[in-house]
């Protein structure tokens, strides 16, 4: 059996994981197994073999019921809010019933049913998912229609392609896939709780300012966390809010978007207001206040399409930009291009800080309005502790450089 976190938690069934917590909020098998038609025999075998798969005791047998013990809470309070994620995700897919039928349909979901729409929103199509599953065509294609029959909405409709997943489902199955991560995550936490295990964090880093901000902390973080495992993804502003979304990475730092989609939420740790920068000798550090008539003579690199430094490029010149040839949110290149030239391009105080002195700021005045580096995170993510100290250190770090602090959230 695969022992790794997530290994184990697609070996555990939605069954097995309701009838824990059923057990865990009513504290009494006798009562969990009424609540879900099942035998008590039949719910201490299912909990026995739970805790067998998980490696861990996590309920205290007494004369009096059945209780949850310290690695209990951890992973009652992960499987609590994977039933309630996908309770919600019902009700956004409108099940007939709403909001009171939700739970109900929600405990008919199986774990093949839900694997099913995941790989099939995930591969793109019924062929690609049966293939990363190691199913047939048909046994995949019978749990997705039983799903269907479940939530009681078209999930799939029929192309001269093959069969695909609505949009309506694709959103669905995004939900689903963010509310099994919880159970992977309790088990994370339990393995962490023991010491057995290296914490993993997955961190996105915009372009820019993220990318500085993370490099800035990551040696100060590995020594205080010596098994912490660390992934880090760099990718443009829009596809890394998609991984987001998607569960990809836990969280993204970076400059605060100006935008964004209902489920994110921005954590604002200090403004840093845009300079246009420039090599050092440029002819342009040489006179008094530049303008923006100054700046229209020369060559700028810009941020990529969509880039908050691309729309503060656009705002400051309007509708008669200079000559922008190069379009890249890749530093180094920037760097590069600058200190070989006369171009010009916009950087945050916050990167200027850890500049070598090459590039330096023209003498052009404030430039509004001001952007925030900060975190974005799901709105309804309920981080580990191992998030909460980086996250702790990202908000230290931006204070000890003294950037303007952000005392509100911006959303």
């Amino acid at each position: 059996m695969d022992t790794a976190p997530a290994g184990v938690a697609a070996s555990l069934s939605f069954r097995q994981l309701k009838l824990f917590e059923s057990v865990g909020r009513l504290n009494s098998v006798r009562r969990a197994s009424e609540e879900c038609n099942l035998s008590q025999p039949a719910v201490t075998q299912s909990l026995a073999k739970l805790e067998q798969q998980i490696g861990a005791s996590m309920l205290e047998r007494r004369a009096s019921g059945s209780y949850l013990n310290e690695l209990g809470e951890i992973f009652h309070r992960r499987t609590t809010r994977m039933f309630a994620l996908i309770e919600r995700a019902l009700v956004d897919l409108g099940v007939p019933g709403g909001a009171s039928a939700a739970p109900v349909i929600a405990r008919r979901i199986s774990r093949s049913q839900a694997r099913s729409l995941i790989a099939i929103v995930d591969g793109g199509s019924f062929s690609q998912a049966a293939q990363s599953l190691g199913l047939s065509q048909a046994s995949l294609q019978r749990a997705a229609r039983d799903l269907e029959s479940n939530v009681k909405k078209s999930l799939y409709y029929r192309t001269a392609a093959g069969v695909m997943v609505t949009p309506a489902g694709s959103e669905f199955g995004r939900k689903i896939k963010l509310a099994a991560q919880e159970v992977e995550w309790g088990i994370r936490e339990i393995e962490t709780a023991r010491g057995n295990f290296a914490s993993q964090i997955a961190i996105g880093a915009l372009p820019f300012g993220g990318s500085v901000l993370l490099a800035s902390v990551l040696d100060e973080f590995v020594a205080s966390h010596r098994n912490a495992d660390v992934k880090i993804i760099n990718e443009s502003a829009s596809e890394m809010l998609n991984r987001l979304r998607a569960g990809e990475v836990d969280f993204v730092i970076g400059l605060v978007q100006e935008t964004l989609a209902e489920d994110l939420v921005n954590e604002a740790l200090g403004e840093t207001p845009y300079a246009i920068v420039a090599r050092r000798g440029h002819k342009l550090l040489r006179q008094g206040k530049v303008t923006v008539e100054d700046l229209l003579e020369y060559d700028w690199v810009v941020g990529t399409e969509g880039a908050s430094r691309r729309a503060c490029f656009e705002r400051l010149f309007g509708g008669r930009a200079p000559k922008a040839s190069i379009a890249t949110c890749v530093l180094p290149v920037i760097r590069h291009l600058l200190a070989r030239s006369d171009r010009l391009t916009l950087m945050t105080s916050y990167e200027l800080m850890h500049e070598d002195g090459t590039l330096v700021p023209l003498n052009f005045g404030p430039i509004e309005p001001s952007p925030s580096i900060g975190i974005t995170m799901r709105s309804n993510w309920l981080p580990t502790q191992i998030h909460l100290d980086f996250i702790e250190l990202l908000r230290r770090n931006v204070a000890g450089n003294a950037v303007k602090p952000v005392l509100r959230e911006v959303g």
